[in-house]
């Protein structure tokens, strides 16, 4: 099976929404831009957040497993993926991407 690097590239937030609909919270993610992280045999690496896992499992999974090309032609590298966390409020994107070491 590949490996796969999970990479977060840029988190956007919501204010407004946050101010509308959310209840306030002390806490709320540890991802920082930048951060990285490895799935292998694609499983959930360790320390990335649960929920953004659930975002992006069945396409780490289909990257593990040698399969790609989502959506036909989605992504300039077929062998890769860009997914948000479903955090309404700060959502993440993450590049996942097939790496071969």
């Amino acid at each position: 099976m590949n490996k796969i690097r999970i990479t977060a590239i840029r988190q956007t937030v919501y204010p407004d929404l946050m101010a509308k609909y959310e209840n306030p919270i002390e806490h709320t993610c540890d991802v920082s831009v930048g951060q990285q992280w490895v799935s292998i045999d694609g499983q959930c690496p360790e320390g990335l957040c649960p929920s953004a896992w659930e975002s992006m499992r069945p396409f780490v999974e289909s990257l593990a497993k040698g399969e790609g090309n989502f959506f036909d032609g989605w992504m300039k590298d077929p062998m890769s993926a860009m997914i948000s966390c479903n955090d309404g409020f700060r959502p993440f994107s993450f590049y996942i991407e097939v790496i071969n070491d």
